[in-house]
């Protein structure tokens, strides 16, 4: 069965997503969910979804399930809330077992799979430091084979490193992109997640942080990375079927 483009009734209550069609006239033959940072909502990758205008491919933009304490508002993907206090920060990582079942099972498998026929190598997921960090939890939970992980600023959660070597890597494409200082990409960081991902790319910026994409250089190897993943029915005459 042909896939169908998604809409709002097929997501529960508690799930709080913004839908970006293709542009316009085109088969929806991907979906794109993307990933907030920490402390933010879904409607900033709303807009940015609308900018990227991807060929043949639904963005979804997810809103974390948990809002941040003491009306701070914004929302976060983790189990838990701890604040460092030598920083005056909150702890990116609290441990993601409660997002990432809400993003690979009630999302990916119930929602894309089998409400409206998404293949998982179809379903690629985006994310922007902690949101970046629940997309890799996900995809490790999901087991099968996604379209691919855009991680800007997101390492893996401590509860998921594979220290033994014993666990099979992900056959799921990863990129990953962040600074060349101030970063949470560093060196073991990305020793962490080769031992969980067969196939890995890193992008270092030449600049501080781990912020969004500020210009067009930085964005290239991701649209590039997209270009590689994502499918196409361009050209292909309808009702054909495939094999295989």
């Amino acid at each position: 069965m042909a896939p169908r483009q998604p809409t709002s009734s097929d997501f529960p209550s508690h799930i709080s997503a913004s839908i970006i069609p293709p542009p316009s006239g085109q088969t929806p033959v991907n979906i794109l969910l993307l990933l907030h940072g920490l402390g933010d909502t879904n409607t900033s990758f709303t807009n940015f979804a609308r900018q990227l205008s991807l060929p043949e491919t639904t963005c979804i933009s997810i809103q974390a399930p948990a809002p941040l304490p003491f009306d701070l508002g914004g929302f976060h993907w983790g189990d838990d809330i701890t604040f460092d206090s030598s920083q005056a920060t909150m702890d990116y990582d609290t441990g993601f077992s409660k997002s990432s079942h809400i993003i690979s099972e009630d999302i990916i498998t119930k929602i894309l799979v089998q409400k409206c026929c998404y293949k998982p190598r179809n379903i690629l997921l985006f994310g922007f430091g902690q949101g970046a960090m629940a997309a890799i939890a996900a995809a490790i939970s999901q087991g099968s084979e996604l379209g691919g992980i855009v991680s800007i600023g997101g390492p893996l959660a401590d509860s998921l490193r594979n220290d033994s070597g014993t666990v099979v890597k992900n056959d799921t494409p990863l990129i990953v992109l962040g600074g060349s200082s101030g970063t949470l990409i560093t060196q073991s960081a990305l020793t962490l997640m080769k031992q969980r991902f067969r196939t890995l790319e890193y992008i270092k910026w030449p600049r501080q942080g781990d912020g969004m994409p500020g210009n067009r250089d930085e964005m290239l190897p991701i649209m590039r990375f997209f270009a590689r993943r994502l499918q196409s029915m361009a050209g292909v005459p309808e009702g054909s079927v495939e094999i295989g």
